[in-house]
């Protein structure tokens, strides 16, 4: 019996069974001895998840524009088809062929979530696959591992045989070109992966490199052995106007989470927000020019039918070209009924003119995330937004006929005071009298409030987490001042920040509590509904880890990073000094503040203390 048909005959006993099916609109289908190469991508989380990532569809598109080789999808199952898999011994399977996972040559896993960590640990046990790279013999695939989290994924290291930093769109054709040298000259997996980290963009081979470790469980040293490179560097696609774009993008059976064409305009920001990893993650600004665009926009319409554009990049307000690139394609869309988006806007004296812009999109919740409650602290954290442009951008929101607006704040910030909590509610409630004036009655103001987490590569990833004391007495506080108002509090549940918080800080010991995880039922960590604390908490004691050392504790300035042998371009030694002006703005400003001055004092930079607001 193929594997289809015994996959086939457990679907009408399943939630969404046509999310295994494939064969949707634009799929391609390759002949398995028609090629030299076979790779699967997959996403360790649920279909409905994984198909809305642009990141899986050029990947896919990538490899099978290659006649030497084709590219499958797989996805975590969900735990009702898990069970039955299991149950009838059905290895973890590709959604395009039904072809079981472990049979490909190369087997990648989009990093995108430190939650999605236990469902990768999942999917590589369902596939039959050994979880660790060392333990994989010559016949077993490639297992690569890519996206965000690849620049810091120690905690899962050593169950990747290649990690790729940066963009993936270079290092795959490399990976692709690197698996038919090595082929030529003798089949060997230590030669190829030896190959990946002399010849592919910002490959990273776990394998290569040995840390030490403190009797208090603190990292002492990284080596790299065999000529490793030391740091890696990461891979960057030079320019997006050359970069590939799936212009054909599978159109999903059932509806995923952004269900759209998703038109990245650019890659980068041209901020230096000190929370975020993204920014230096991304830090090469490229620009996909406006007719480009359209070109690509037209093609992908055309393609797919989609009644939605988005227009995808970190903070796409700031593409320089936006108010032309939305006159064209409103001008071609509106009369087709298709609405033309931009999900990532940053509050700044232009963005006041973009709802005007944006008259074709269903008038829903219009969204921003000042993150923090006040100016003051803003500017700290380098996110200088001010409350007059917040306020203007929620006036034009509502004059354009948006129901609502949404708001998404964090607390536990480094240098946070009392008056940037109370700003939260505050700014909020101003907000919503706003949509008063302009409708005659107050608006919703949806707020969405989640714990900081240090990220690695930025300012802040030296800083401790809060504990949950502060955290729980801060969202108590805020949630009693926005009673009996139009603001309505979502609070990110603070013990789901923790545990991100040392998987995204930790070394390699940690993956033993991943397993131990695991080994207790821990998948879907994403989803509510799934993630267990206690669980968490019992798999890092029989792990030997103490979590508060990686997610509430403050690195030192010399202390070696279980992230240091990866560079995203910018250095330590950088993003310590920034971290430092974060606590001399902090002290200026309660200096300040005491003296009835005010902050920051004219003439004083952003930046602070001379320090330059971009990377050097």
């Amino acid at each position: 019996m193929m594997l289809w048909d015994r996959i086939e005959r457990h679907l009408p006993f399943v939630q969404t069974p046509s999310q295994y099916i494939g064969a949707e609109w634009n799929s391609v289908r390759k002949g398995w001895n028609d090629v030299q190469v076979r790779v699967a991508v997959g996403f360790p989380d649920a279909y409905k998840i994984g198909m809305a990532h642009l990141g899986v569809q050029i990947l896919y598109g990538l490899v099978n524009a290659r006649p030497d080789a084709l590219c499958e999808r797989f996805f975590a199952p969900w735990p009702d088809l898990e069970e039955r898999l299991r149950a009838d011994g059905i290895p973890l399977f590709t959604v395009d062929g039904h072809r079981p996972v472990r049979d490909f040559d190369i087997v990648g896993f989009s990093l995108q979530s430190e939650m999605g960590y236990t469902n990768f640990i999942n999917m590589m046990e369902l596939a039959g696959i050994p979880l660790y790279a060392g333990e994989r013999g010559e016949r077993d695939p490639i297992v690569v591992g890519g996206g965000v989290n690849a620049s810091y994924p120690e905690p899962v290291a050593e169950f990747f045989d290649v990690l790729i930093l940066g963009d993936g769109e270079v290092a795959m054709a490399a990976m692709i070109d690197a698996l038919q040298e090595v082929r030529r000259g003798g089949w060997s997996r230590n030669a190829y992966v030896k190959l990946c980290a002399e010849k592919v963009p910002g490959a990273y081979v776990p394998a290569l490199y040995d840390f030490e470790w403190g009797a208090d469980g603190r990292l002492t040293r990284i080596v790299a052995r065999d000529g490793a490179p030391f740091p890696v560097k990461k891979a960057v696609v030079p320019s997006l106007e050359d970069a590939f774009y799936p212009v054909k993008p599978i159109v999903p059976y059932v509806e995923v989470v952004h269900d759209r064409i998703n038109l990245e305009i650019m890659r980068g920001c041209r901020h230096r927000c000190k929370f975020c990893h993204a920014v230096n993650f991304k830090n090469k600004l490229r620009l996909r020019p406006v007719e480009h665009l359209v070109r690509q926009a037209e093609t992908a319409y055309a393609n797919t039918g989609y009644d939605e554009i988005a227009l995808t990049s970190l903070s796409s307000g700031d593409y320089p070209w936006i108010h032309e690139l939305m006159t064209r394609l409103n001008a071609r869309f509106k009369a087709r009924r298709v609405s033309v988006s931009l999900p990532s806007l940053r509050v700044d004296g232009k963005l006041r003119e973009l709802p005007a812009l944006m008259k074709t999109v269903r008038k829903s919740g219009f969204t921003v995330a000042p993150e923090a409650g006040s100016e003051e602290l803003r500017k700290i954290i380098r996110k200088p937004i001010h409350d007059e442009d917040l306020l203007a951008t929620a006036r034009a929101a509502f004059q354009e006929g948006w129901n609502h607006v949404k708001l998404y704040f964090m607390i536990g910030l480094p240098a946070e005071t009392e008056e940037d909590l109370r700003g939260i509610v505050e700014t909020s409630k101003r907000i919503s009298l706003i949509g008063k004036e302009v409708r005659g009655q107050a608006a919703d103001v949806n707020v969405t409030i989640s714990p900081f987490i240090p990220k690695p590569h930025t300012p802040f990833q030296f800083a401790g987490q809060k504990d949950f004391a502060y955290l729980q007495d801060v969202e108590r506080r805020l949630a009693q001042v926005s009673r009996g108002s139009r603001v309505h509090l979502k609070m990110h549940d603070p013990r789901t920040s923790y545990v991100e918080a040392v998987l995204a800080r930790g070394g390699r010991p940690v993956g033993k509590a991943l397993i131990e995880a695991h080994k207790r039922g821990a998948k879907f960590d994403e989803w509510r509904e799934f993630f267990d604390f206690e669980r968490w908490m019992e798999s890092f004691a029989a792990a030997g880890i103490d979590p508060d050392l990686y997610a509430r504790r403050e690195f030192a300035a010399e202390e070696p990073l279980p992230w240091d042998h990866l560079d995203v371009g910018v250095s330590r030694a950088h993003l310590w000094r920034d971290y430092q002006a974060t606590w001399t703005m902090a002290k200026d400003r309660a200096e300040a503040k005491a003296a009835g001055l005010p902050w920051p004092r004219p003439g004083t930079p952003i930046g602070a203390t001379g320090l330059p607001v971009v990377n050097p």
